[in-house]
C-alpha cells in the first residue's frame, strides 16, 4: 500500500510539473482570420513532414495579398491531428522547436493556434523576417512537434 501511495505521488508530482512547464511565454495570440484581398502572390512555401504519428502533412505557403497584408496559407491537403485548437503555428530559425521558459526566444514567432484541417488563412502583423525559414506545428499540452516545413 505505501508503494502504491508512493507511486501515485510520484504520478501527481510528474504531472503538476509537466502542467507548469510552458513551452513559450504566456501570451495570448488573437488569429486574424481575415482572406487575402485580391491576389494572393506567393513569396516562401514548402511541404509539412509528419512528426510523431500526427498525420501531419500539406503544403504551407508565406505570401502577401493585393493590399501589401501578410499571411500564411495553409493548403486544401492540410491535415494534422487535434486540429481542434491543440496545436499552435510558430515560424522558427530551425526545424526543432526550442523553448525558452520565461525568456522569450528571439528563434521563434507565434503564430496561432490550428482550428481546422483543409485550407485557412493565417494574417500576420507584417512581412516575415528572412531569418524564419521554418513552420512549426507543436503540441504544447503533448510537449511534442507535430510537424515542420521548411520555407523555401
Amino acid at each position: 500500500m505505501k508503494k502504491l501511495s508512493y507511486f501515485l505521488l510520484l504520478i501527481l508530482t510528474t504531472l503538476l510539473i509537466a502542467a507548469s512547464i510552458s513551452c513559450t511565454k504566456t501570451e495570448t495570440v488573437s488569429v486574424d482570420s481575415a482572406l487575402p484581398q485580391g491576389t494572393f502572390s506567393t513569396l516562401k512555401q514548402g511541404n509539412i513532414v509528419e512528426q510523431n504519428s500526427t498525420g501531419s502533412k500539406g503544403l504551407v505557403q508565406i505570401g502577401q495579398d493585393s493590399q501589401n497584408s501578410y499571411f500564411v496559407k495553409f493548403g486544401s491537403d492540410f491535415n494534422t491531428a487535434l486540429a481542434t485548437g491543440t496545436v499552435t503555428v510558430y515560424l522558427s530559425t530551425s526545424s526543432m522547436f526550442k523553448a525558452d521558459p520565461g525568456k522569450g526566444n528571439p528563434d521563434l514567432k507565434l503564430i496561432g493556434i490550428i482550428s481546422k484541417n483543409g485550407e485557412m488563412f493565417m494574417k500576420l502583423s507584417g512581412p516575415v523576417e528572412s531569418k524564419f525559414t521554418y513552420l512549426i506545428l507543436w503540441c504544447g499540452s503533448a510537449n511534442i512537434p507535430f510537424g515542420n516545413a521548411e520555407l523555401k
